[in-house]
């Protein structure tokens, strides 16, 4: 248990920021779920739209922290490809 008032201080920060952080991070997923959805469907046309919408997602979570640039990159280049091969 935290005994210096610092200490406390972080661990109610803690707290909030992994709130935060989890929350980006579910709204991200979502955002390739939509993606990933469309590619399975076989709709092209929703799919690069909704590539369109994860893409600043993705890098809005590099920029705050939350995902690794090189994940992030990783993630939209197999998206991409996987768009790119459909008829």
């Amino acid at each position: 248990m935290a005994n210096t008032p610092q200490a406390k201080k972080r661990i109610r920060r803690n707290d909030r920021r992994a709130e935060v952080n989890g929350a980006r991070v579910s709204r991200i997923r979502t955002f390739v779920k939509k993606v990933e959805s469309a590619l399975a469907a076989g709709d092209k046309a929703a799919a690069k739209a909704a590539l369109a919408e994860a893409q600043p997602e993705l890098a809005r979570g590099v920029a705050k922290g939350v995902l690794h640039k090189n994940t992030a990159a990783r993630k939209f280049a197999r998206l991409n490809k996987r768009l790119e091969t459909l008829a």
